[in-house]
């Protein structure tokens, strides 16, 4: 009997069989989409393999096979199956990953179109009669109606769709069974014409010319296509040194040898401006895959992938995912960027994910920053990556002057608060005067970060949650918890002791405008936070600092990424100190590349840039470092510093956490996991810390508890964490366990 072994989505860590009936024996191959029962339902998976066998008792046969070719192509699947095994992620949620978007919104989409068009508006591709002139000679005379119209136009365009036909002449289909009933026409089934992929053109540009930097480069991963061997490179390119121009440099030559290419970028901020310019030089053979598309956009790029027109995809860690047939090349930009993890479901590292798939298919991987992470930096000195160098701006301006501005010293300018000191608001108004625009950068947003009772002392805390309520003025005076959503009107009272003295402690971005619009009440300010600005919303505020329609841009980390600003002179750095001291030894890492990265938006067109660093700690490293624009002496002094720690990436980390409703109960299901990682981790290289309470230990109504194993080898860290993973079953099903493999964010 033939059986297939089908990935469901469900949070289950194998495949389940199925028998393959006859007559689907021909399409039930690995890659395919399939409709299986499991249980009550009717569930879309996808075939992993397929094999002779005795049945498992009760095996079910697969209802249908979906696809006419398989939605998942086979070195897709094989690194999928890697990805999973990896991470310890259930494999019908890994392969999730890689399947069509209605497949993602509902479990049953194939067995239920018409309930998925109603939700979504996407329909697949499904044939269409289209109407051929025959070579038969003579037209019988006369032909009736709008026949001979008819006949007429079919033989002047070739083929005409059937549809075309009924909105010109409403007779038509009558009219075309008699031209074919004649041997005048033929009428076969062809797919639709898919949808056009996007809705506005863009001008055709040519390459420019690259400087000597860029042409080396280029040269090295050049070179790299031709040969059928994988290689990994990391572009360290300061800001505003042309990566970009490199990057289409070497998917233009992945092209030109029939390879496909995927472009990764950490925020779909930055997605927009560079589909325009892959657009530009490559035409509507780009396809974009990101969060913020909506089903129907999803659909049709996703359709033109698998089917092969298009070969180069732009997007978001998700596009990693993309059925690019005979991939050549995968660009990690921004690769140093947090986001690139994913946090939820399954936890995977873009980055890291990348350089293996690339690996698994002969491509090569190039990973691209201004401030290298340190991963990268040792992938380097280890001899696994080779560095490319672009130490200068491509259009040769010099780097901006940077100057640190010690709070502790200097005094507040005319609003009182030292946010705003006087050296920075003298340098904005010179810039004001100018004709020049600025950015400030402040990553808190809301009007003010905490709430505190002057009288008794309570701050206002989310009642889910174990962190503070934030202010947020312009959406009605509301506190609002970042981490669940949780809001309510701002009290008039305290709630502990009544008293109506409550103060608003710390600064926010919508402050922060309410501050400048003060100081600066003819100037043009745009604020670009999550509050105001997500999905296309962001591109709008970009578009209007790019047309000059605003002259200073607040904003949180959406404003550090690679916006190319060439009017912006000055940046401010509010308090460079807010990513200096999070419980995280990563701290010093992701405020050196915060600092570096929002710096470099300064002075990329004709006029010098100035960026200004407030800080109570201007002696700090990063800070150090980071005004000096050092990321050589920083990822010296970090490797060091990681190294005699035994931190990544001189070790491998995976991160345990225990999370449910009863404080007692999660406590001790994670002091189990604790006890079982010890026993399993029997090499001194190993080490097992905790449990202990997380820094985040009240979540969504969920206590949180944590257990860290690190291990100098990944077979000794594989082995204690597949005990863990094994004994999560002795737990109350009510606790969730979480594996978070080679974590970034430690909350």
């Amino acid at each position: 009997m033939h059986l297939a072994d089908v990935a469901l989505p469900v949070p289950l860590d194998r495949p389940f069989s199925y028998e393959i009936p006859p007559a689907l024996a021909a399409r039930a191959v690995p890659g395919a989409r399939v409709v299986c029962r499991l249980g009550a339902r009717r569930l879309v998976g996808v075939v992993l393999a397929v094999r002779e066998g005795e049945p498992p008792r009760g095996v079910r046969p697969i209802d249908t096979v979906v696809d006419e070719i398989p939605s998942i192509p086979t070195d897709l699947l094989a690194f999928l199956r890697d990805l999973s095994s990896y991470y310890f992620a259930p494999i019908g949620q890994v392969v999730r990953l890689a399947l069509p978007p209605m497949d993602r919104e509902t479990e049953d989409a194939s067995a239920e179109p018409e309930l998925f068009q109603r939700r979504t508006g996407v329909r697949g591709p499904k044939p269409v009669a289209w109407v051929l002139a025959t070579a038969t000679g003579q037209t019988p005379r006369p032909l009736r109606g709008h026949a001979s119209a008819i006949l007429a136009h079919v033989r002047a365009m070739g083929a005409v769709p059937l549809p075309r036909l009924v909105a010109s002449w409403p007779s038509a289909r009558g009219a075309v069974k008699r031209l074919a009933d004649s041997g005048l026409v033929t009428v076969e089934q062809r797919l639709a014409e898919p949808e056009p992929l996007f809705a506005e053109t863009i001008e055709r540009d040519t390459a420019p010319v690259l400087n000597a930097e860029q042409a080396e480069a280029t040269r090295v991963l050049l070179a790299a296509l031709r040969e059928p061997v994988p290689a990994t490179f990391l572009l360290h390119g300061v800001t505003g040194s042309g990566k970009t121009e490199v990057y289409l440099h070497a998917v233009a030559a992945a092209r030109e040898r029939q390879r496909g290419a995927i472009v990764l970028v950490p925020e779909i901020a930055l997605t927009p401006q560079l589909v325009q310019r892959f657009r530009a030089r490559f035409g509507d053979n780009v396809a974009v895959l990101h969060s913020a598309l909506t089903p129907k956009e999803r659909w049709t790029m996703w359709q033109r992938v698998r089917s092969g027109p298009v070969d180069v995809v732009v997007g978001a860690r998700s596009a990693l995912f993309a059925p690019v047939a005979k991939l050549g090349l995968i660009v990690v930009d921004e690769e140093h960027d947090p986001s690139f993890k994913q946090d939820e479901g399954v936890r995977y590292h873009a980055r890291d994910m990348a350089i293996l798939r690339a690996h698994r298919v002969g491509a090569i991987a190039v990973l691209g920053s201004a401030t290298p992470s340190v991963e990268s930096e040792q992938l380097v000195r280890a001899g696994k990556a080779k560095k490319l160098r672009l130490p200068s701006r491509a259009r040769a301006q010099p780097m901006p002057l940077v100057e640190i501005v010690d709070l502790r010293r200097v005094p507040a300018g005319p609003t009182g608060d030292k946010r705003l000191s006087l050296p920075l608001v003298r340098a904005m108004a010179g810039a004001l005067e100018a004709g020049e625009q600025v950015i400030l950068f402040l990553n808190r947003r809301g009007f003010a970060p905490a709430v505190r009772c002057e009288a008794c002392g309570e701050a206002l805390m989310c009642p889910s949650c174990s962190v503070a309520l934030t202010h947020h003025k312009v959406q009605g005076l509301v506190v609002r918890c970042h981490y669940c959503d949780f809001e309510e009107k701002l009290p008039s009272a305290c709630p502990k002791c009544k008293q109506v003295n409550l103060a608003l402690e710390g600064i926010g971005t919508e402050k922060l405008e309410d501050s400048l619009r003060l100081v600066f009440p003819k100037a043009r300010i745009a604020r670009l936070d999550r509050d105001v600005a997500s999905g296309k919303r962001i591109e709008e505020v970009l578009a209007r600092v790019r047309a000059r329609e605003v002259d200073i841009l607040v904003g949180t980390q959406m404003v550090t990424k690679g916006h190319d600003l060439p009017h912006v002179t000055v940046v401010g750095v509010v308090n460079a100190d807010a990513a200096l001291f999070m419980p995280d030894f990563r701290a010093s890492e992701r405020a050196f590349q915060l600092l570096v990265q929002v710096a470099g938006r300064a002075g990329r067109g004709d006029r010098p840039g100035k960026v200004l660093v407030q800080t109570y700690a201007p002696e700090h490293p990063s800070i150090q470092f980071g005004c000096q624009h050092d990321v050589a002496g920083f990822l010296d002094r970090e490797l060091l510093d990681r190294k005699e720690l035994g931190y990544p990436p001189f070790s491998r980390a995976a991160l345990v956490r225990v999370e449910g409703p009863d404080e007692s109960a999660a406590r001790a299901g994670c002091a189990l996991l604790a006890e079982v990682a010890r026993r399993a981790a029997v090499e001194r290289t190993t080490v097992v810390a905790g449990p202990s309470a997380a820094p985040l230990p009240r979540l969504r109504n969920r206590f949180r508890f944590r257990v860290m194993v690190r291990s100098v080898d990944r077979g000794h860290l594989r082995r204690v964490l597949t005990a863990v993973d094994q004994a999560r079953g002795q737990l109350p099903r009510e606790l969730i366990v979480v594996l978070d493999i080679d974590p970034v964010h430690l909350l």
